[in-house]
């Protein structure tokens, strides 16, 4: 029997094989209950582009809680002007098994409306 960390890794694998397949750069989200995370991947995986979450400081000092939806959309446009910075427009997006629900729709919407395309 599979635990729940297993089995969204599990789901998760085979979105990242396809994305390895198309050789895309990758926005790889993952989110906690205190946190979110979002991160600009190379195509090749070996090298973080860009990257924001709701630890660092000056997401912090704006909102209350990191666990919310306002938290998610804040480091969704966030992790869209950085990747605008590093010359990236279109990414492939990676939920990490987690469903496209909740904050993680609001990450990635946010990241849209800022000019990503995926």
């Amino acid at each position: 029997m599979l635990n729940k960390k297993q089995a969204r890794l599990r789901r998760a694998r085979k979105t990242r094989a396809k994305i390895a397949e198309l050789k895309a750069v990758r926005l790889c989200v993952n989110r906690t209950n205190c946190h979110i995370y979002a991160q600009i991947i190379s195509a090749c995986g070996a090298k973080v582009l860009a990257s924001a979450s709701t630890l660092e400081a000056e997401v912090r000092k704006d909102l209350a809680n990191g666990g919310n939806k306002a938290a998610a959309g804040v480091v969704g446009k966030l992790i869209a002007e950085r990747a605008k910075a590093a010359g990236i427009e279109t990414v492939a997006f990676d939920r990490s098994g987690f469903q496209y629900h909740g904050r993680v729709k609001a990450l990635a919407e946010a990241a849209r409306e800022n000019g990503l395309q995926f």
